[in-house]
Parts: structure tokens; sequence; C-alpha cells
């Protein structure tokens, strides 16, 4: 009897996910004793002790700030996530946030809160009061939008509809990225190009090094006086204390954000949401989609999409035997792998290597059943941090 992959699920994954793990193949619960792999949205798996089981890390979401993908590396575990799975829903609430400092909603709304309904002037106090909240329309101004990826290119695209100009910066912009992108957006060279043009700026870049506190006091200096700071990327992507200071002297009119905590709250200035970005009930589906996906067809025959610390690779099958090897992105690997397997008089079929950084990872299959041996003197080697011998069952 075949036996069934382990799945331990730390958060509440889609429904609709949980049902592309097939039910011969796949057990799944929150209490899984020894994982082979683990889906996760928002849980801190830091603190968490990552069984050795675990061959796996499925990411329901883009960010995967909450999952030790350095540690998982070193012990040859792929972290998948999906990107572009809630990009609607991102760009749906960036709309909405440009709308709402736009045309002062947040300020409307309390005021119309605080009115007595009973109070026979409510309807005169209406009108003397809606001019307080006056706005201006979007068309015709310039929209900077800086990170250039599948949410960057929907803003984009749905800002020129509103009849914005765009502007747009990504110095690391992908050809998938760079065709989708809508031919009417100006390509920035620089940060400062999109700052020193835009009435809005809207961030999509992960929290990397190169990009924490990217919106720093230099950068707002450069911004036009009265622009509109839009942050639904990553809370450290913002200087925090810069922007506060300055919505306080008014060089910034408005920070719309999706990272609520005590010193943005109640503030005058500041639209702050509750993690809204990617909560709705499609974009949580697509993620789940997409992360089962991407984990079932990695348990199963080895292949590789979407990971954040191995490279992309897929290989159809040619036989029934089939080995994966994560390993140190170092010279002569393949060599040493090839030559173990000649030894164990295996003849292979077809080979896929490709490398990520400080990681590579190779697919092989070959004619015959591998021994044992042969699949230990591959773990042998120096550099070889996992092994999987992936035979087709039945």
């Amino acid at each position: 009897m075949t036996n069934k992959f382990q799945v331990l699920i730390l958060n509440n994954i889609s429904a609709h996910g949980l049902k592309r793990l097939p039910a011969e193949r796949f057990d799944h619960g929150k209490e899984v004793a020894k994982p082979d792999a683990v889906l996760v949205r928002s849980a801190d798996m830091h603190s968490m002790d990552i069984p050795k089981s675990v061959l796996a890390i499925g990411r329901a979401g883009s960010g995967t700030n909450n999952i030790p993908v350095k540690e998982m590396s070193k012990r040859g575990v792929p972290v998948f996530n999906a990107p572009g799975a809630n990009a609607n829903a991102v760009k749906e609430l960036v709309l909405a946030g440009m709308l709402m400092a736009a045309r002062n909603i947040g300020g409307a709304i309390k005021f119309v809160t605080a009115l007595d309904p009973k109070d026979a002037e409510m309807e005169k106090k209406v009108e003397g009061g809606k001019k307080t909240y006056a706005g201006y329309e979007l068309a015709g101004h310039t929209l900077g939008v800086v990170g250039l990826g599948k949410i960057g290119c929907l803003v984009a695209d749905a800002a020129i509809k509103l009849g914005m100009h765009v502007i747009g910066y990504d110095p690391e912009i992908t050809v998938d990225a760079a065709w989708s992108l809508p031919s009417q957006v100006k390509k920035a060279h620089s940060l400062t190009d999109v700052l020193k043009s835009a009435n809005f700026i809207t961030m999509h870049v992960p929290l990397v090094d190169a990009t924490r506190k990217m919106i720093n006091a230099g950068a707002i200096e450069q911004m036009k006086p009265g622009a509109v700071l839009l942050n639904f990327s990553r809370d450290g992507v913002v200087d925090q204390a810069a922007v506060l200071a300055a919505l306080e002297a008014r060089k910034l009119a408005t920070y719309v954000c999706d990272f609520p905590n005590a010193s943005v709250n109640d503030h005058p200035h500041v639209i702050a949401l509750p993690h809204l970005g990617a909560s709705t009930r499609e974009a949580e589906e697509n993620c789940a989609l997409m992360v089962a996906d991407q984990v079932r067809d990695y348990l199963l025959d080895g292949n590789i999409v979407n990971s954040v610390n191995f490279p992309n690779v897929v290989m159809p099958r040619e036989s029934g035997f089939r080995i994966a090897i994560a390993n140190a992105n170092v010279p002569n690997m393949v060599g040493q792998i090839s030559t173990a397997m000649a030894e164990a008089k295996l003849n292979i079929s077809n080979m896929m290597n490709k490398s990520k950084g400080d990681v590579a990872y190779t697919l092989v299959d070959v004619d015959s059943k591998v021994p044992k041996k042969a699949i230990d003197a591959i773990a042998g080697i120096d550099g070889v941090l996992a092994v999987r011998y992936l035979p087709v069952e039945g």
C-alpha cells in the first residue's frame, strides 16, 4: 500500500485548495506528528520547532517573512509562495485607498456618524459641513508605482483607465512583468524620478535589505508638496517616523497603509486598514489553489514552481524512476552525482539542473529501479543537502 504524504495545516486554508491534495495520496490536518509538508498563511514559523520530516513549506500568499527561509535552504527544503494570486484584491484596495484620500472619505464618514439622527437640523448641518470634505478627482493626476510585479502592473493599468498618468520604477523588473505593463506607463530610471513626478506614490516591493525604509526623510523631501503615500507592501519599506513628521509639516497630505499601530492609529492624516490586502474570498481561494498545486507537484514528482529559495525546475517524466537532489551551488556537483549513478549502473534518461543563489537543484530520470545504496552514495556527497527517490507507485 502506498504511504500517504502528511501535510500540517497551520492556518485556515481554503477547502477548495485542500481538495487539490487527493485523499488517496495525502492526509492533512492541524495535528500532524511527522509532516512531510506545511501549509501556512500568517502563522509565525520562526519560533516553531520545524520537524526534520518536513520536505516543503507552502505559503498561501506572497510574502514569506513569517518563515525561516534561510534555515530551510540549509536543509534543502523549498519554500513555495503564491505570487500574483492575491494581486487583484490588493489592486482594488489600492484604488480604494487613493479614492479615500482624494475625496476625504474617512473624515466625511466620521462627520456624518457624529451627527444626531434625531436632530431636526441634521440636513442643514450636513450641507454646512460638507465643504470641509471637498476633494479632487483622480483623473489627470500622476500615480507613481514603485515595484512593477503583478500587483504594480495591475494598479498601473487600473489607474490609466481612471484617466491618471502613471510613472513606474522597478530596477529588477522581470520579462513577464515588462510584457504585461501597459505601454502608457512612463518608465522611470530611478526612484527619484518617481518621487518628483507623482501626486500619489504606491509601494509594491518586497521587504529586503535594499528596500527597508526605502521611503525615508530624504525620499519624502523629493516628493511634491501634498503628495499621498500608499503602502500596501510591507510596513518596513517606509520609515514611519519620517512619514509622521512629513504629515505634521503637511509635506505629505495623507498616508494610506495596511499596517495599523499605536503611532498611526487615529492620526488625522493617516488612513490605516487592518491588513485587508489579501482578505477577499477570491484571493484566499486563489492562493490556496496555487500553493496546494505546487506542494503536491513537488512531493509527487519533484517539480518546483514559485519557490522563493529554489530555482524553477519542471521536467516531464521519462521513466518511473526519478531522483531529486538539492545541493549547494558549487562546482562539480552534477559530475559527482552522475559518477555515483554510473557506479550504481544506473542509466540516465533525462536530467535537469538549475541554480538560484547558493542553492542548486537537480532532477534525474533513470531507466531502472534505484537501490538504496545509490541514494545513500549521493546523500554522502559533500554539499548535498537532501535527496529524494520518487518512483511512480502502482
